[in-house]
C-alpha cells in the first residue's frame, strides 16, 4: 500500500476537553481523535494540528494532517472517523494532500472569532458558548482601536509569556468587530497568535467600548510592550478558531 496524507477539517465544542493537544492523564481533542482513527484503521499515527487551542476553546475549522498506509480513499475518512468519535467532535471534511502538506508549517492564515453575548440577564444556554457582557458598547470605537493591531509588530502586551526580543512579533492581517443578533463577534486574522493574545486583545477592546480606556490608549499599550499595560484575558469558551488558509 502507498503511504497517504490525510488532511482533516475539524469542528469541536472545546467544553469538555483540556484542549487541544494530548496530557498525560488529561482528556483532549487530539488524543480523541487519534483514538477514533485506531478504531477505524488499526493503525496508530501521529497528528500535526495547525496549532494548539487551549481548554474551553472552541472550533470551526481547525486543521490536522497524518499519514498512514490504508486502502480508504482520502475523502471517505470522514464518515468512519465520525462513526467513532464522541458528539461534540465531528471531521467536516477529509482529503488526501501533497506529501509536503504540513497543517501548521503550511498554514497561511488564521481566523479567531470571539463571541460576546451581550445583554443584561445572562443566558443559561450560552454559558459555554459566548463570554456574557452586560455593559453598553461603543461598537465605533472598539473597531477604531482595533485598527492600531493592524500589520507586522510586537504584541508582547497581549500574552503573558515573556521572550527574548523579537519572539513576540507576528503580522496580524486584519481586525474587526461587529453585530450580528444578540452578540458582538470580534474577527481577528494574521500569520499566527501569541498565547492567550486574542482574549487578552477582546479585554482591551471591550475596556475601549465602554469608555473605560480611549481609542488612542490601544497605541500606548501596543508600545510599551507590557502585558500589564493591556486589559484582562476574557474567558476562553467565547473563543473559536474559525478557519485556517493554506
Amino acid at each position: 500500500m502507498i503511504m497517504k496524507n490525510i488532511k482533516l477539517t475539524i469542528e469541536y465544542d472545546g467544553t469538555n476537553y483540556c484542549g487541544w493537544q494530548k496530557q498525560t492523564g488529561l482528556k483532549t481533542v487530539e488524543e480523541e481523535v487519534e483514538k477514533a482513527i485506531f478504531k477505524s484503521t488499526g493503525k496508530r499515527v501521529k497528528l500535526y494540528a495547525s496549532g494548539r487551542t487551549d481548554a474551553g476553546v472552541h472550533a470551526y475549522g481547525q486543521v490536522a494532517n497524518f499519514r498512514i498506509e490504508s486502502t480508504i480513499p482520502g475523502d471517505r475518512f470522514i464518515y468512519p472517523l465520525n462513526d467513532k468519535l464522541p458528539d461534540d467532535i465531528s471531521v467536516k471534511k477529509s482529503e488526501e494532500v501533497e506529501d509536503d502538506f504540513h497543517s501548521r508549517y503550511s498554514a497561511k492564515s488564521k481566523t479567531y472569532r470571539y463571541l460576546v453575548y451581550q445583554s443584561k440577564i445572562r443566558s443559561a444556554l450560552l454559558r459555554n458558548r459566548a463570554y456574557h457582557f452586560s455593559y453598553e458598547l461603543d461598537i465605533q470605537k472598539m473597531k477604531r482601536a482595533l485598527e492600531y493591531l493592524v500589520g507586522r509588530m510586537d504584541y508582547s502586551s497581549f500574552t503573558p509569556i515573556k521572550s527574548n526580543i523579537n519572539k513576540n512579533i507576528r503580522t496580524i492581517y486584519s481586525a474587526d468587530v461587529f453585530r450580528e443578533a444578540e452578540y458582538i463577534v470580534f474577527e481577528i486574522s494574521g500569520n499566527g497568535f501569541l498565547h492567550n493574545m486574542v482574549r487578552i486583545i477582546v479585554g482591551t477592546v471591550l475596556d475601549i467600548g465602554n469608555g473605560h480606556r480611549r481609542v488612542e490608549d490601544m497605541k500606548d499599550i501596543i508600545e510599551k510592550k507590557d502585558r500589564l499595560s493591556a486589559g484582562k484575558t476574557v474567558p476562553a469558551y467565547g473563543l473559536y478558531l474559525k478557519r485556517v488558509e493554506y
